[in-house]
């Protein structure tokens, strides 16, 4: 088995809930979004990125607009839906309670079984 198919998994397990919460304040375009999950080092490209918009945007979770730009051609801004502030919402909860319940599990001392 090879670590890397595992940490990519695990990074595609929370990617939507990352570009759900990067939006969470101010809307943005892909290239900002790239960025900032780049920034956090969750590495994506824009050919995963795309369609994964585009199926929250077909789920209601967000919208989008046009907006002209001074440097180029005009540029497709997404947002949360009102149904995506909620979910957001939804999905850090459930964050949370998995985060704990992992650092719990895998900062236990094994048991002894005799």
């Amino acid at each position: 088995m090879k670590i890397e198919n595992t940490k990519a998994q695990m990074r595609k397990g929370v990617l939507e809930y990352c570009i759900l919460s990067v939006l969470r304040d101010n809307d943005a375009y892909v290239a900002e979004i790239l960025d900032t999950l780049k920034g956090a080092k969750l590495l994506v490209v824009e050919g995963t990125i795309y369609p994964l918009l585009t199926r929250l945007k077909n789920a209601g979770l967000l919208n989008y607009r046009w907006e002209e730009s001074t440097s180029g051609p005009p540029r497709k801004y997404y947002g949360l839906t009102e149904t995506g502030k909620i979910f957001l919402k939804e999905l850090t909860l459930t964050w949370d309670e998995l985060q704990t319940a992992v650092n719990i599990v895998t900062t236990q001392k094994p048991k002894n079984h005799e």
